[in-house]
């Protein structure tokens, strides 16, 4: 080892290495962090990081430039490793770019008299949020130009946006640093003025009462970012005097507000991942005191759903998957709640939309979504047909409660993006809008399936994938199979424009659909968390040997992809089994999971609790360190890696991927690139502008195929 001081500073070394370029990158000295020993010692267990010191930026102790400084150096490290792939990766995002239809138009939503809409024109990174008063021959009023307001600014998001019941009010939220911190404004639609009263660290979104001057909002925890209280706001009042109408007090529980549909009822939905509370009032009668609908029970979550005659409750309760029960409106208690859709054990359950003649019930059978409509007079039910083996559906805007016409979006691996209408009473589906690729898209020119691999277990994991027709399947062959694999989220085959520059160069894309997810139900949810979580990660590697095995690729020719809780998975795999895989990308990844789990100031800790246990509980703390990738990364060889992170990331640290890549270098055995891009400007959704977010995927796709050999 040969110590170098680079530039400045004094923080790490640089690692001796050959100068010659392979396999398309350049070969350049690494960064190696410095050690400095830390020791945790829990349940007799004593463990040595010596790069826990990385978490130092936000605690602004002795560390925090020092750290910041380290970063820049593996940025500086990576644009030297890429520095052979500028041209290319500047022709894919010009390519895919390319592909996005920048002056565009979002299909119309009716509320309440208004059709709201929003567009984008050529060049710009944002939106102009739009409406028109009863047709839309009528006169334009902009309600927010985000492309002005986001000037000057590296990251700017808005989010929340809420119209009082007079139409003459708006509340909005904005974000300039991604932490996803919001200050909420307030503007008068009528006279065009911002207020200059604001609400600063808020969820974002501000829930009108029926006075048309008092909202409700999120207040978070200015360390944790955890959502605390909510607040009531009166407009023209001093922010400092916003009443708490409801504080909660389990850490593990998120919580929000908003407003029935039928404009009656403001909620209070408390919930953590295993139960959950809902409190309400009139939304005529804003200074009453919240009460709550039913108790909160043990590992029973519901959701209230208010029709003109009762409520309908979507529960868990005695129901794996979910079933709806009802009760009169004014006696709510689970005591009165008689069932009205049975629970059934190959169907999941996942929501409802209601309408003053019709519900909409989101189901989830053998992995796809179904959406059955029933007819609220006289009982009747049907299903709207897809007629694609692999898809995405789900019910979209829809905001109007007096309306016979259900908007729903639609997707699938080779279908863009369709906005439909869909008249319940008729059954007649009318296409809206369809995602325009701009240069031409022939679906015809690509195939999809939907296959099954076999666990270890017997379990059959759905995998979706997605390839050009004129793309050979053999052993030699690139294919990248993506994953997720946690809290329930169901991740479904959906069409993406980007993803051609990858499939119109030879790469397969798949999606394995492993347990931790909800796909085939909430059993397969239970059977990927806590004390099962290793089912996700084995199932992963399984899609993984399946595909080999079927010649959809072959071992040099395999990579893996996931972000946040997928960096986990393929964190987890890659120590599992490294051989498998030629490259993996993680994103975003959350790899330290017993130090993060341990330390309740960081943001979501407590939330995350019912998913991966508390490592203070000793059987929870060995389980998750037998499976964390940090705490398992060994002296052997490792596929070719690049991770990303963003230094303000609220959701999963920056220091969890940075202590991560710095431990890997130290430990790993081969010659194969390691590589940590960190965007210092922004958090963990990435860019805010709509065409930015390309570049982090340029890189990436040129990452992938330099290891192809892939130049161009």
């Amino acid at each position: 080892m040969k110590k170098i001081i680079f530039c400045s500073l004094t923080l790490f070394i640089l690692m001796s290495c050959t100068t010659n370029d392979k396999g398309g990158f350049k070969q350049a000295a690494a960064p190696v962090a410095e050690k400095k020993e830390h020791v945790r010692i829990i349940h007799g267990d004593t463990v040595v990081d010596n790069y826990y010191w990385m978490y130092d930026y936000f605690g602004k102790g002795p560390d925090s430039t020092l750290v910041v400084d380290y970063l820049k150096a593996e940025n500086a490290y990576l644009d030297t490793v890429m520095s052979g792939t500028v041209q290319f990766q500047d022709a894919l995002y010009n390519e895919m770019k390319g592909r996005i239809k920048e002056t565009d138009e979002s299909v119309p939503v009716l509320r309440n008299g208004y059709y709201y809409y929003s567009r984008t024109e050529e060049g710009k990174q944002y939106f102009k949020y739009c409406r028109k008063k009863g047709s839309l021959a009528a006169p334009e009023e902009i309600l927010l130009d985000v492309d002005k307001m986001a000037e000057g600014h590296s990251y700017y998001a808005v989010g929340g946006i809420s119209i009082s019941d007079d139409n003459k009010l708006m509340a909005y939220g904005v974000d300039e640093v991604s932490r996803r911190q919001y200050t909420i404004y307030f503007k008068n639609l009528e006279t065009g003025e911002v207020y200059k009263e604001t609400i600063p660290n808020t969820g974002g979104g501000a829930t009108w009462a029926g006075d048309n001057k008092t909202v409700f909002y999120v207040s978070k925890n200015p360390v944790t970012l955890l959502t605390e209280k909510i607040k009531r706001h009166i407009l023209g009042t001093d922010v400092s005097s916003d009443v708490v109408v409801y504080e909660e007090k389990d850490k593990s529980n998120y919580i929000g507000v908003g407003k029935s549909k039928n404009r009656k009822y403001i909620y209070i939905q408390s919930q953590a991942t295993m139960s959950s509370e809902t409190f309400y009032i009139e939304a005529s009668k804003p200074a009453s005191a919240f009460k709550s609908f039913q108790p909160r029970m043990k590992d029973v979550i519901y959701f209230v759903t208010p029709l003109a005659d009762k409520f309908l409750i979507y529960t868990n309760k005695d129901a794996r998957n979910f079933k709806v029960m009802e009760c009169p409106l004014d006696k709510t208690g689970v005591e009165n709640w008689k069932e009205y859709i049975p629970h059934r054990a190959d169907v999941l359950l996942e929501g409802i939309d209601e309408f003053e003649d019709f519900i909409v019930i989101e189901e989830r059978k053998n992995g796809l979504v179904q959406l059955c409509v029933r007819n609220l007079k006289d009982g009747g039910e049907h299903y709207i047909d897809f007629g694609e083996p692999a898809y995405t559906a789900y019910t979209s805007s829809n905001p109007e409660y007096n309306t016979t016409v259900l908007r729903y979006r639609y997707t699938s691996l080779t279908t863009p993006s369709s906005t439909y209408d869909y008249d319940m009473v008729s059954h007649k589906k009318t296409l809206m809008k369809q995602q325009e690729v701009v240069g031409g898209y022939n679906v015809g020119d690509y195939q999809t399936e939907r296959l099954y691999a076999t666990a270890k277990d017997g379990t059959k994991v759905p995998i979706s994938l997605v390839y050009k027709k004129t793309t050979q399947k053999s052993s030699s062959t690139p294919l990248l199979l993506y994953g997720y694999g946690s809290y329930g989220s169901s991740m479904d085959a959906s069409f993406s424009s980007t993803r051609l520059s990858l499939l119109n160069r030879g790469f397969i894309y798949a999606i394995a659909h492993i347990r931790g997810g909800q796909e085939m139900g909430r059993q397969w949810y239970e059977d990927g968390k806590l004390q099962k979580k290793i089912n996700t990660f084995t199932d992963f590697i399984d899609c993984g040997e399946y595909l080999v095995s079927e010649k959809y690729t072959g071992k040099g020719h395999l990579y893996a992809s996931g972000g946040s809780a997928g960096g986990l998975l393929v964190g987890a795999v890659i120590n599992m089994q490294p051989d498998l895989w030629h490259g993996v990308v993680a994103d975003v990844p959350f790899v330290d999971v017993v130090n993060t789990m341990l330390d309740e100031s960081i943001p979501l800790t407590t939330n995350e609790f019912d998913e991966w246990g508390n490592p203070k509980d000793k059987e929870a703390y060995d389980y998750m360190k037998s499976y964390s990738p940090y705490e398992n990364v060994e002296k052997k060889n490792y596929p070719n890696i690049l991770v990303t992170t963003g230094l303000h990331d609220s959701q999963v640290q920056y220091f969890e991927p940075a202590k991560w890549v710095a431990k890997l270098r130290e430990m790993k055995t081969d010659n194969n690139v390691l590589i940590l891009k960190t965007n210092m400007e922004f958090g963990h959704g990435g860019a805010s502008g709509r065409f930015d977010y390309l570049k982090d995927v340029a890189l990436e796709y040129a990452f992938l195929f330099t290891l192809e050999g892939i130049d161009k």
